[in-house]
């Protein structure tokens, strides 16, 4: 299934966050198509997320302070599901093992 917008953004915006990047660095970073990453930038340019700069006559783009906030934000938000997700996980284990307590049988090892 192909990324949505949200997504590209996203990973656009993480593979600017320590370094300053060219459209083809950020398109081979983040498998996209330069058309693409080009589009992407100009977007998140006009809501001030990210700045473009001239170097030996070259256009390299950066995160600006908002971008990186939203960016840490994002990077959080996709941790605390992950942790959400194990935390489920864990949970439904612990429950297993009580129904097997509760019933007197001992839970089966898996090799």
């Amino acid at each position: 299934m192909p990324k949505s917008r949200l997504e590209n953004y996203e990973d656009l915006m993480e593979a600017l966050v320590d370094r300053y990047l060219s459209v083809d660095s950020m398109a081979f970073a983040c498998n996209m198509d330069c058309v693409a990453v080009n589009q992407r930038v100009g977007f998140l340019i006009k809501n001030g997320l990210v700045e473009e700069k001239r170097c030996h006559n070259k256009k390299l783009y950066a995160l600006t302070k908002r971008g990186l906030a939203i960016q840490k934000t994002l990077a959080i938000t996709k941790r605390l599901e992950k942790l959400k997700t194990t935390v489920r996980t864990v949970d439904e284990a612990l429950v297993a093992l009580s129904r097997f307590s509760d019933q007197g049988e001992e839970p089966r090892q898996q090799r």
